[in-house]
């Protein structure tokens, strides 16, 4: 990996955790940091996902890879945020 693949990833990352965020509705007891990990890992299982599906190699921007990435996001957003708020006690 370089570091403009991992820097990529971080931007992309942060853009699809931050979309999915928006996404989901009500406040979400998460930072901003957890926020664009959680972004990542949709990021990067997303990508898996569509190359495993064979539509992650098209010309231009890739839709279906992307709604794929921010609806992990939204689940990942939502998990964490419920697993965050069951841990206060």
């Amino acid at each position: 990996m370089t570091i403009a693949s991992i820097l990529g990833a971080i931007i992309v990352g942060a853009i699809v955790g931050a979309v999915g965020r928006l996404l989901l509705p009500g406040r979400q007891p998460i930072g901003w940091v957890l926020t664009i990990v959680v972004g990542i890992v949709a990021a990067l299982i997303g990508t898996a996902i569509a190359q495993a599906m064979g539509v992650a190699t098209t010309d231009g921007i890739d839709w279906i890879e992307l709604v794929m990435q921010v609806v992990l996001a939204v689940v990942g957003v939502g998990i964490v945020a419920g697993l965050k708020r069951g841990s206060r006690v």
